[in-house]
């Protein structure tokens, strides 16, 4: 199925009083370009992320954050008391020595480097395998995204290859009359030449040279080969690259059917299919 590289994910829960939001965001990339940020508690899990993540979305540039929202009563910061018994011990030593005022210790002590320390939380299994859950969760939506991205670009695509197929089609009209305007051309040249005559087998020939450098049929067996296999393609799953390179050969057949039509009306066919191929590259940027 087709896809879109760009996608947008959320899902948020709670577990055991605290609140956790997980989103991606994805944007078009050549490769994989992946970023996590996660809240220190479920840091042990980024790289578990990491692989879930890049088996799942397979390209593009990601961006993964993990919010802890609300830790509910739970609070990894304690007062280290035995560091602020030291603290005032020596403020209290000190005043006396110097017979100073007794003075509000506490007040001071709060404010010193240490007094507060984080305690590292320990991350139950359960705890791990429901942040685990709720990031492949994110990734489905992300996913659910992609896939509605990836059928309008798909509606986009089929507008435009067809779009190509009618022009070339329209350009039928104008082909057989290509080599009869080079008759008359080269008819009208020798008969402006005064002196001598020509032979009219060596203008049968040169027509004929004309015809064949003027036929695009060949052309257009192939631009029309890749225009079906540009739609067969879109059946694929993963297929943004190889269907850059279906709009290379496109292209090339078009640039080719250029070069020869040698006529007006051909050529502003040509130039609208070109139009309608640029269409695709920019959109084919934007595919898985």
């Amino acid at each position: 199925m087709l896809q879109s590289m760009t996608g947008f994910g959320k899902a948020t829960g709670t577990f055991k009083g605290k609140k956790i939001s997980i989103e991606i965001r994805a944007l078009n990339s050549k490769g994989m370009d992946l970023t996590v940020r996660t809240h220190h508690t479920f840091r042990e899990l980024e790289s578990g992320i990491r692989k879930m993540v890049t088996d799942a979305l397979e390209r593009g540039k990601v961006d993964v954050n993990l919010f802890l929202e609300d830790a509910g009563e739970s609070t990894s910061v304690r007062l280290n008391q035995a560091l602020v018994k030291s603290y005032y011990d020596d403020l209290k030593a000190a005043n006396d020595a110097l017979g100073e005022e007794s003075k509000d210790y506490l007040s001071m002590i709060v404010r010193l480097p240490e007094v507060y320390t984080t305690e590292k939380e320990v991350l139950t299994t359960d705890e791990k395998d429901w942040v685990m859950n709720l990031a492949q969760e994110t990734c489905n939506k992300l996913q659910e995204f992609r896939e509605q991205e990836g059928a309008a670009l798909k509606i986009e695509f089929i507008k435009q290859i067809e779009g190509i197929r009618q022009l070339m089609l329209e350009t039928a009209p104008f082909e057989a009359g290509r080599v009869e305007i080079v008759r008359q051309r080269m008819e009208k040249q020798l008969e402006e030449i005064k002196t001598g005559s020509y032979d009219a087998n060596r203008l049968e020939q040169e027509l004929i040279f004309y015809m064949e450098k003027f036929d695009v049929s060949e052309e257009k067996m192939r631009l029309t080969n890749h225009l079906d296999y540009f739609l067969q393609t879109m059946e694929e799953g993963a297929i943004g690259r190889k269907l850059g390179f279906i709009c290379q050969e496109i292209g090339r057949e078009i640039n080719t059917l250029g070069s020869k039509c040698n006529h007006a009306e051909m050529q502003k066919k040509v130039v609208d299919m070109k139009d309608h191929l640029e269409k695709i590259k920019e959109q084919v940027l934007n595919t898985l």
